[in-house]
């Protein structure tokens, strides 16, 4: 129950903050594109939760676990600051795109933009229905054992894989190309994030180094 109402609190506040940096940007609440955008990204985040709620309340609750202060190691504290300036910048630019028409992105792309959004969301809930461990934060627990199955025989990563999805959907399902712009830091930080993640990972997971070896891939099979 507790968890529940944690749950509960952090869509109601999300939905607040996302209907913040759409609308206010965009003076106007006549944008389909981001009344489009708030209902793909409820319903992908919404039922999975509802889900682990009744089967798994710990690992939604560590998903809820985030932030810098969230963070024991010094990298990954930047890392997360820096995605907290980024993502938002993201929404306010690609909101300022679609209002001042720097771009113009056709209706078929903004929900091609949507599907992704949609992808990406549900991979990462998936990976953490796979892997009750898959914390916000950077940590290894007492007890946390190595997940290889599922995602993550393919991937070392598989959650960051549908961050980096979602990164490119974003800024398409709000109409815009020029949002695009902070897929390139954003992967840098990430890249940043899962290098310093598979050093503590290899040091204090049982198993982490032999999985490195029989999987190859961290982020994009074939790629890297």
């Amino acid at each position: 129950m507790k968890t529940m109402g944690k749950g509960l609190l952090s869509a109601t506040l999300g939905l607040i903050a996302f209907g913040l940096l759409l609308f206010v940007p965009a003076g106007t609440l006549h944008y389909w594109q981001a009344w489009v955008f708030i209902a793909v990204f409820a319903l992908s985040t919404w039922i999975p939760s509802m889900y682990l709620i009744r089967t798994n309340p710990a690992a939604l609750d560590r998903r809820m676990r985030f932030g810098p202060t969230a963070e024991t190691r010094p990298l990954q504290r930047i890392v997360i600051a820096v995605i907290f300036v980024c993502f938002p910048a993201m929404f306010v630019v690609s909101v300022l795109d679609h209002r001042l028409g720097w771009s113009a992105v056709p209706t078929p792309v903004c929900l091609l933009g949507d599907a992704l959004v949609a992808v990406g969301l549900t991979l990462a809930m998936v990976v953490v229905i796979q892997n009750g461990y898959a914390a916000a934060n950077v940590t290894v627990e007492a007890g946390q054992t190595l997940v290889s199955t599922g995602l993550y025989g393919l991937v070392r990563h598989p959650m960051y894989t549908g961050n980096v999805i979602l990164m490119v959907g974003v800024p398409l399902a709000l109409g815009s190309y020029w949002g695009l712009v902070f897929v390139l830091p954003g992967l840098i930080v990430l890249i940043l994030r899962i290098h310093d993640e598979e050093q503590l990972l290899t040091q204090e997971l049982s198993g982490y180094r032999d999985y490195t070896t029989r999987v190859r891939y961290r982020l994009l099979p074939y790629v890297w």
